[in-house]
Protein backbone atom coordinates (compact mmCIF):
# COMPACT_ATOMS: atom_id res chain seq x y z
CA UNK A 1 0.00 0.00 0.00
CA UNK A 2 1.19 3.61 -0.81
CA UNK A 3 -0.52 6.62 -0.46
CA UNK A 4 -1.54 6.64 -4.00
CA UNK A 5 -3.38 3.31 -3.69
CA UNK A 6 -2.28 -0.57 -2.96
CA UNK A 7 -0.63 -2.64 -5.24
CA UNK A 8 -0.46 -6.46 -6.50
CA UNK A 9 2.23 -6.18 -8.82
CA UNK A 10 2.87 -8.22 -11.87
CA UNK A 11 5.39 -11.34 -11.55
CA UNK A 12 7.99 -10.98 -14.58
CA UNK A 13 6.79 -13.35 -16.61
CA UNK A 14 3.48 -11.41 -16.52
CA UNK A 15 5.43 -8.39 -17.86
CA UNK A 16 6.99 -10.46 -20.85
CA UNK A 17 3.61 -11.69 -21.73
CA UNK A 18 2.02 -8.20 -22.29
CA UNK A 19 5.35 -6.53 -23.93
CA UNK A 20 5.95 -9.64 -26.16
CA UNK A 21 2.74 -8.49 -27.32
CA UNK A 22 3.44 -4.57 -28.81
CA UNK A 23 3.35 -4.63 -32.99
CA UNK A 24 6.55 -2.40 -33.03
CA UNK A 25 9.19 -4.14 -30.91
CA UNK A 26 10.38 -1.31 -29.17
CA UNK A 27 13.08 -2.17 -26.40
CA UNK A 28 11.90 -2.59 -23.04
CA UNK A 29 13.73 -3.92 -19.47
CA UNK A 30 12.68 -5.08 -16.35
CA UNK A 31 13.97 -2.87 -13.61
CA UNK A 32 14.44 -2.59 -10.25
CA UNK A 33 14.48 -4.91 -7.33
CA UNK A 34 13.31 -7.52 -9.98
CA UNK A 35 16.29 -6.98 -12.47
CA UNK A 36 19.13 -7.79 -9.67
CA UNK A 37 16.91 -10.98 -8.86
CA UNK A 38 16.99 -11.94 -12.47
CA UNK A 39 20.79 -11.20 -12.81
CA UNK A 40 21.55 -13.33 -9.08
CA UNK A 41 19.51 -16.00 -10.35
CA UNK A 42 17.29 -16.40 -7.14
CA UNK A 43 14.59 -14.50 -4.74
CA UNK A 44 15.98 -12.23 -2.62
CA UNK A 45 13.23 -10.11 -1.09
CA UNK A 46 10.14 -9.32 -1.60
CA UNK A 47 9.14 -6.78 -4.20
CA UNK A 48 5.95 -3.93 -3.37
CA UNK A 49 6.10 -2.81 -6.54
CA UNK A 50 7.70 -4.19 -10.56
CA UNK A 51 9.43 -1.57 -12.51
CA UNK A 52 9.80 -1.74 -16.41
CA UNK A 53 12.39 1.06 -18.25
CA UNK A 54 11.40 2.03 -21.50
CA UNK A 55 12.98 4.95 -24.09
CA UNK A 56 11.35 8.12 -24.13
CA UNK A 57 10.69 8.32 -27.72
CA UNK A 58 8.97 4.80 -27.26
CA UNK A 59 6.51 5.43 -24.82
CA UNK A 60 3.37 5.92 -27.24
CA UNK A 61 3.89 2.25 -26.76
CA UNK A 62 2.21 2.10 -23.28
CA UNK A 63 -1.26 2.42 -25.30
CA UNK A 64 -0.79 -0.14 -27.58
CA UNK A 65 0.12 -2.43 -24.67
CA UNK A 66 -2.15 -1.50 -22.07
CA UNK A 67 -5.25 -0.84 -23.81
CA UNK A 68 -7.93 -0.83 -21.48
CA UNK A 69 -6.13 0.07 -18.45
CA UNK A 70 -5.96 2.78 -16.27
CA UNK A 71 -2.79 4.75 -17.21
CA UNK A 72 -2.09 7.42 -15.11
CA UNK A 73 1.21 9.89 -15.42
CA UNK A 74 3.35 11.17 -12.22
CA UNK A 75 3.07 14.64 -12.66
CA UNK A 76 4.37 16.16 -10.34
CA UNK A 77 6.27 13.52 -9.13
CA UNK A 78 3.96 11.90 -5.77
CA UNK A 79 0.90 13.07 -7.88
CA UNK A 80 -0.76 11.53 -10.80
CA UNK A 81 -2.98 12.04 -13.44
CA UNK A 82 -4.53 10.71 -15.96
CA UNK A 83 -2.61 9.93 -19.28
CA UNK A 84 -4.69 9.93 -22.40
CA UNK A 85 -3.34 8.12 -25.67
CA UNK A 86 -1.53 10.44 -28.19
CA UNK A 87 -0.19 12.95 -25.52
CA UNK A 88 3.58 13.28 -25.31
CA UNK A 89 4.57 13.45 -21.48
CA UNK A 90 6.50 16.03 -21.09
CA UNK A 91 10.47 15.64 -20.03
CA UNK A 92 10.03 16.54 -16.25
CA UNK A 93 7.69 13.19 -16.57
CA UNK A 94 9.80 10.40 -15.71
CA UNK A 95 7.37 7.70 -13.81
CA UNK A 96 3.79 5.84 -15.25
CA UNK A 97 1.92 3.89 -12.92
CA UNK A 98 -0.75 1.28 -14.37
CA UNK A 99 -3.68 -0.83 -13.13
CA UNK A 100 -6.35 -2.88 -14.77
CA UNK A 101 -8.99 -0.64 -13.94
CA UNK A 102 -9.30 2.67 -11.92
CA UNK A 103 -10.66 0.40 -8.71
CA UNK A 104 -7.98 -2.00 -8.91
CA UNK A 105 -4.55 -2.27 -7.47
CA UNK A 106 -1.76 -0.52 -9.06
CA UNK A 107 -0.07 -3.57 -11.88
CA UNK A 108 3.27 -2.25 -13.42
CA UNK A 109 5.28 1.20 -12.72
CA UNK A 110 6.95 2.66 -16.10
CA UNK A 111 9.97 4.55 -16.07
CA UNK A 112 11.43 6.59 -18.95
CA UNK A 113 14.68 7.91 -19.74
CA UNK A 114 16.30 9.80 -22.35
CA UNK A 115 18.78 9.28 -25.24
CA UNK A 116 20.93 10.65 -27.48
CA UNK A 117 22.49 9.64 -30.63
CA UNK A 118 21.75 5.64 -29.88
CA UNK A 119 23.17 6.32 -26.06
CA UNK A 120 21.20 6.35 -22.50
CA UNK A 121 22.10 9.02 -20.46
CA UNK A 122 21.33 9.45 -16.67
CA UNK A 123 18.86 12.27 -15.60
CA UNK A 124 21.45 12.85 -12.96
CA UNK A 125 24.56 13.60 -14.98
CA UNK A 126 23.97 13.41 -18.62
CA UNK A 127 28.08 11.95 -18.70
CA UNK A 128 26.75 8.85 -16.81
CA UNK A 129 25.85 7.52 -20.50
CA UNK A 130 26.05 4.11 -21.88
CA UNK A 131 25.13 2.76 -25.65
CA UNK A 132 21.36 1.32 -25.49
CA UNK A 133 22.26 -1.36 -27.45
CA UNK A 134 24.65 -2.19 -23.88
CA UNK A 135 21.76 -2.00 -21.19
CA UNK A 136 20.22 -4.91 -21.39
CA UNK A 137 20.74 -8.47 -20.37
CA UNK A 138 18.03 -11.74 -21.29
CA UNK A 139 17.21 -14.79 -19.07
CA UNK A 140 17.15 -18.06 -20.67
CA UNK A 141 13.45 -17.79 -20.90
CA UNK A 142 14.04 -14.51 -23.16
CA UNK A 143 13.11 -11.71 -20.46
CA UNK A 144 15.48 -8.41 -21.15
CA UNK A 145 16.11 -6.73 -17.94
CA UNK A 146 18.09 -4.08 -17.16
CA UNK A 147 21.90 -4.65 -16.71
CA UNK A 148 23.08 -4.92 -13.04
CA UNK A 149 26.06 -2.34 -13.21
CA UNK A 150 23.06 0.16 -14.53
CA UNK A 151 20.43 -0.42 -11.81
CA UNK A 152 22.68 -0.68 -9.19
CA UNK A 153 23.63 2.82 -10.10
CA UNK A 154 19.97 4.11 -10.52
CA UNK A 155 19.32 2.64 -6.60
CA UNK A 156 22.95 4.50 -4.96
CA UNK A 157 21.60 7.40 -3.06
CA UNK A 158 23.81 10.07 -1.75
CA UNK A 159 21.70 9.48 1.89
CA UNK A 160 19.91 7.28 4.02
CA UNK A 161 20.35 4.36 1.21
CA UNK A 162 17.37 1.94 1.52
CA UNK A 163 18.11 -1.53 3.21
CA UNK A 164 16.36 -3.15 0.41
CA UNK A 165 18.91 -1.40 -1.81
CA UNK A 166 21.93 -2.53 0.41
CA UNK A 167 20.41 -6.56 -0.35
CA UNK A 168 20.12 -6.29 -3.89
CA UNK A 169 24.00 -4.36 -4.19
CA UNK A 170 25.50 -7.46 -1.58
CA UNK A 171 24.15 -10.22 -3.62
CA UNK A 172 25.23 -8.21 -6.93
CA UNK A 173 28.52 -7.68 -5.80
CA UNK A 174 29.94 -11.08 -6.20
CA UNK A 175 29.10 -11.55 -9.61
CA UNK A 176 30.06 -8.86 -11.25
CA UNK A 177 32.68 -8.91 -13.71
CA UNK A 178 35.58 -6.49 -13.76
CA UNK A 179 33.92 -4.40 -16.58
CA UNK A 180 30.61 -3.97 -15.02
CA UNK A 181 32.80 -2.95 -11.62
CA UNK A 182 34.71 -0.49 -13.43
CA UNK A 183 31.44 1.35 -15.29
CA UNK A 184 29.63 1.40 -11.73
CA UNK A 185 32.72 3.05 -9.98
CA UNK A 186 33.15 5.52 -12.40
CA UNK A 187 29.35 6.60 -13.03
CA UNK A 188 29.56 6.71 -9.37
CA UNK A 189 32.46 9.11 -9.26
CA UNK A 190 30.43 11.59 -11.23
CA UNK A 191 27.48 11.31 -9.50
CA UNK A 192 28.45 10.33 -6.01
CA UNK A 193 31.94 10.54 -5.47
CA UNK A 194 31.94 9.54 -1.90
CA UNK A 195 29.10 6.87 -1.78
CA UNK A 196 29.98 3.70 -0.32
CA UNK A 197 29.23 1.19 -2.44
CA UNK A 198 32.78 2.86 -4.59
CA UNK A 199 35.06 1.16 -2.14
CA UNK A 200 33.17 -2.09 -2.19
CA UNK A 201 33.33 -1.99 -5.57
CA UNK A 202 37.51 -2.29 -5.80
Amino acid sequence: MTHLGPWDPLQPYEVAELWNQQRERKPWWIAGGYAIELFVGHKLRGHGDIDVLLLREDQHVVHDILAGWDVQAADPPGQLRQWPAGEVLPQHVHDIWCRESPSGPWRLQIMLDNTDDNHWFSRRDPRVRRPVADLARETSEGWPYLAPEIQLFYKAKPTNQLPKDEIDFSAALPLLDATQRAWLVAALSITLPDHHWRTALR
